[in-house]
């Protein structure tokens, strides 16, 4: 007898990520359990159909991305669920403020965690590079077998030394690798970190006034950039509550900047001090407003956090843009097509701030995933996360490509 894997969701689309792998005792473990990107909000009952749910199983996720977490409260509340130990304060924080928060514990493993024993498989939680604090790798043995299941990853970020090194000494006899390909058939940026933040130094540099930011108050690596570049340009970062509760829980001995760090004030406003206030979490708010500025005293020439929910508190203040302003909307283009993201940009664009384009993805590009695979050398390599493998798999050697919900039995 040996393992199955069933990739329940993921083989064809980009999100909603749900792998089980099955021990032929009859043990099970699911890597992530992922909301699907085009999911209604509100909507439930988004688990696979395939995924049997009247049996036991551990659930894995690799990081706090709700496409690879957002089910995590739909699973069996008597199955084990493990993360990265910053990974769950992210999740928690996003149930928080979305207010469903999450109603079950998390057990976790730390960055440098070796192997771990579940049942019949040795786990090892691998850190690597994303857009994606806290993001794992995961090295699956059981019944005489290896899977490597990479997640979501990169190289070019603030961490991609990480990388680099797993590819110079990969673990040997890997027998699956299950690889995303989320940037396959594509030309999304993937210049480095360190490039970006000389992007955004030269327009800081050349910019008048004040530069509004839309960027994901998780991906703590664009907040680093940012606050790099306002550094070396003796700029001041402002950003809003919510970042700074990420940078909060997150960044105990680390070198993370943070709220009573030079050249980093956060703006605390009406709408987001309600929130946290309702949540409980007044000190909270009071801690951060000893570091804070209100949005009338903004800087006239700060690095200004920017989303759809601070626009009337920011306007209300009299904080708005000019023409002596610029705006980046630093995420993927494709979210401008929703309201939540395309109406930051046109508050700015119809002030007469000029519209900058920045960017890089949270996502390996087409050479370094087949790179990744070449160097790990898998006797069999499974797609998911992706929507281009059907014509983009050349150069990832021997590839089984699968269905959702079919069930592989491993040679």
């Amino acid at each position: 007898m040996a393992l199955t894997l069933t990739v329940h969701r993921g083989t064809q689309q980009i999100g909603g990520s749900c792998i089980e792998i099955a021990h032929p005792d009859g043990a099970r473990l699911v890597l992530d359990a992922g909301r699907p990107l085009d999911a209604p909000a509100g909507a439930q009952g988004l688990l696979p159909a395939t995924l049997d749910l009247s049996r036991p199983a551990t659930v894995l996720i690799g990081h706090p991305h709700q496409d690879h977490h957002g089910l995590v409260a739909e699973v069996p509340s008597d199955w084990p669920v493990w993360t990265g130990a910053a990974s769950a304060e992210l999740i928690a924080i996003t149930g928080e403020v979305s207010g469903s928060p999450l109603d079950r514990p998390l057990s976790t493993w730390a960055s440098r965690t070796g192997p771990i024993t579940m049942g019949p498989f040795t786990v090892t939680p691998i850190l690597t590079d994303h857009s994606a604090f806290d993001a794992y790798m995961l090295l699956v043995e059981g019944a005489g077998r290896r899977i490597l299941y990479t997640g979501d990853f990169r190289r070019h970020g603030r961490k991609g030394k990480l990388v680099d090194a797993f590819m110079a000494r990969p673990p040997s006899g890997v027998d699956v690798l299950v690889i995303e390909g989320t940037n396959l058939g594509t030309d999304k940026s993937v210049i480095t970190e360190d490039a970006l933040e000389d992007d955004f130094t030269a327009l800081f540099e050349r910019t008048v006034g004040r530069v509004f930011v839309a960027w994901s108050g998780q991906n703590v690596d664009r907040t680093v950039t940012l606050y790099r570049a306002a550094k070396r340009t003796g700029r001041t970062l402002v950003v809003d509550l919510y970042v700074a509760d990420v940078m909060d829980r997150i960044a105990e001995g680390t070198r993370l900047p943070r709220a009573g760090f030079p050249g980093l004030q956060v703006v605390v406003t009406a709408g987001l001090r309600g929130l946290y206030a309702k949540r409980g979490r007044d000190a909270f708010v009071a801690r951060m407003a000893r570091h804070g500025v209100a949005a009338r005293a903004v800087p006239s020439d700060a690095v200004v956090m920017l989303r759809r929910s601070l626009i009337r508190d920011y306007t209300r203040a009299g904080l708005t843009p000019t023409s002596d302003d610029a705006f980046v909307h630093l995420m993927w283009r494709g979210y401008l097509g929703t309201p939540h993201h395309a109406e930051p940009l046109e508050w700015c664009r119809t002030a007469g701030a000029a519209i900058e384009c920045l960017h890089t993805s949270g996502h390996a590009g087409p050479t370094d995933l087949r790179a990744f695979a070449a160097a790990v050398s898998a006797k069999t390599v499974v797609p998911v996360h992706g929507e281009n493998w059907d014509v983009e798999a050349t150069g990832f050697g021997a590839v089984r490509r699968l269905i959702d919900g079919e069930m592989w039995t491993l040679p």
